[in-house]
């Protein structure tokens, strides 16, 4: 087995026009703000890469999507990164589906057949606030949902056709709150995306800024989640957020892959720093794909969740090994003569930077770890 084959074949299974063209793009060009990623990603099929078939889409297993994110991963960090945040979208719009009245459906297979892509506008990335606390501020009106805030930053910002956003509207039976997802198509009046992201590093992901200003969101449009602000991770919610880690996980062990893969290809490097590379590498991934494999088994209840952590920091921890060895292995012509070293080096260091981070853990996440002690069986 050659590395990268099996997630390089299976990418090829599903999408087989993604791979070709990212290889013959050079890195640095799919790495800036205006990289082709995103399109060449729409105009292979991706953005149905989770629908079922008989909906359209490729029928992706959860294995068989971690392998995809993993082989873009290590084309274009940026790119796996951003539609990381599409494939999250989608999977929570297909558990809705399953148990929804059939719209969800509509739209879902709208996504697959036109080939749209959705940005995700939960509230990750603010300093201090949990994931599922909303971003957005909603006032409830005849005509639906009015929704204004800011998401920054918010990948796939200037090629999404729909933003999901997280807002807590009162419940149908006048108790309490919950909190619901709002689908928010792009070209609605009062919808306006502006720069943020300065940084060279993920550039190609679009993450940018996103403002919504008393935009109207029809009520067919407001998917409720039966979860509160105070209460536990609704069911849907803790299946979405598995699939987060778990692709999230994937994409950022494809940026590392693709440092010790130029070690493996190295002649003059010795085999038995290849071997140890090669091994920590792919123990993390079996790691991963254990998650992806009960994903599949039907699995996403809170203790997936909380394996799918424990696994997603494991990986972070052996990517922070593996790196900086490879870089090292690699030497300081490589380094010098060219940005991809260092950019993927960089790069593959950003799923620390991802909620929730271990220093951080607050809400639901940290209640369910808290009441579940370790044993040894």
């Amino acid at each position: 087995m050659r590395f990268l084959d099996r997630e390089r074949t299976t990418l090829a299974k599903l999408l087989p026009d993604l791979d070709p063209a990212l290889r013959e793009t050079p890195l640095m060009k799919l790495e800036r703000p205006d990289s082709p990623g995103i399109g060449l990603f729409r105009d292979s099929g991706g953005p149905g890469l989770l629908v079922p078939e008989d909906h359209q889409g490729r029928g992706a297993t959860a294995l068989d999507a971690l392998r995809v994110q993993r082989a873009i991963g290590s084309r274009s960090p940026s790119l796996a990164v951003a539609t990381t945040m599409h494939h999250f979208s989608m999977a929570t719009l297909v558990g809705l589906g399953d148990r929804g009245d059939g719209l969800e459906w509509l739209l879902i297979e709208g996504v697959a057949s036109s080939n749209r892509i959705i940005a995700s506008g939960f509230a990750e990335g603010r300093r201090g606030a949990g994931i599922l606390e909303p971003a957005m501020t909603a006032e409830v009106t005849e005509d639906g949902v009015r929704i204004s805030g800011v998401k920054r930053p918010c990948s796939l910002a200037r090629s999404m056709d729909v933003l999901t956003a997280s807002v807590l509207v009162p419940r149908e039976d006048g108790h309490g709150d919950e909190l619901a997802v709002a689908l928010v198509p792009a070209e609605s009046e009062g919808i306006s995306v502006s720069g943020f992201w300065s940084s060279s590093f993920l550039a190609g992901a679009q993450s940018d800024q996103v403002t919504l200003t008393d935009v109207v969101v029809p009520p067919e449009l407001l998917l409720r989640t039966a979860a509160t602000p105070q209460g536990g991770i609704d069911e849907l919610q803790t299946a979405g957020l598995v699939w987060f880690q778990l692709l999230m996980t994937g994409s950022y062990l494809g940026a590392a892959s693709a440092l010790v893969e130029r070690v493996l290809l190295n002649d003059r490097i010795p085999e038995h720093e290849r071997v140890r590379l090669f091994v920590e590498t792919e123990a993390a991934m079996a790691a991963a794909e254990g998650i992806a494999r009960r994903v599949d088994n039907g699995d996403l209840g809170e203790s997936a969740l909380a394996q799918a952590l424990y696994v997603r920091y494991g990986v972070q921890d052996a990517v922070a090994r593996v790196v900086p060895r490879a870089v090292e292995l690699l030497g300081g012509l490589s380094f010098m003569t060219s940005d991809e070293v260092g950019h993927l080096a960089a790069c593959a260091n950003g799923l620390s930077l991802h909620p929730p981070s271990r220093a951080r853990m607050t809400g639901p996440f940290a209640d369910y770890l808290a009441d579940r002690p370790l044993t040894i069986a």
